[in-house]
């Protein structure tokens, strides 16, 4: 069972991927070179498809966080990472918990970029 702080970053994780694409102050989307390459809108499929995304299981969130994701699109597999920096981007967020410091990254990718 997740803990406490990992219960919230699970909230706030949930929340910025079902904000997409109004993303809050601190939280960004890296889009790969390989997403990138995509038409308009099978990445705005694959956006709609991250924003929705809830088949967590013990496998692919041990810490039940919501932190990662895998999806297939068009017979390609792309992955979706949330990973925590301090405000300034520099180092990682010293409490992925407190959105307050914390400024999340969803990195998207072809899992061939991976």
């Amino acid at each position: 069972m997740a803990s406490s702080p990992s219960l919230t970053i699970q909230s706030l994780n949930d929340a910025m991927r079902k904000a997409i694409p109004e993303v809050a102050p601190n939280n960004r989307i890296l889009l790969t070179r390989g997403v990138q390459a995509l038409p308009p809108l099978a990445q705005i499929g694959l956006l709609i498809d991250i924003r929705e995304f809830d088949d967590f299981t013990e496998d692919n969130d041990p810490h039940g966080e919501h932190d990662f994701g895998a999806i297939e699109q068009s017979g390609i597999r792309y992955f979706w990472k949330i990973d925590y920096y301090d405000l300034q981007m520099r180092m990682h967020s010293p409490d992925a918990a407190d959105p307050a410091i914390t400024c999340r990254v969803m990195t998207v990718m072809r899992a061939d970029e991976y």
